[in-house]
């Protein structure tokens, strides 16, 4: 938890509505290096977002079956 708490305020907003358990060692490194490569940190946040929708898009058809709504491809 103490490291949660040491996260800048935006990535703990993000991290506390992000969809996938992400630990907070994890969401700082991605957020460091897209931050690195856009300068911005709304773009940033915006990154964690397409990570994370990647991530969820990989593994919904394996875990939950490919009519999960989180699953690519037709419905």
């Amino acid at each position: 938890m103490r490291e949660f708490d040491r996260l800048p305020e935006p990535l703990r907003a993000w991290a506390r509505e992000a969809i996938l358990p992400w630990r907070p060692r994890s969401v700082r490194r991605a957020f460091e290096r897209a931050l690195g490569q856009t300068g911005d940190p709304a773009l940033a946040l915006a990154e964690l977002d397409r990570i994370e929708a990647r991530l969820i898009a990989r593994d919904a058809p394996r875990i939950w079956g490919a009519g999960h709504p989180f699953s690519p491809g037709p419905r």
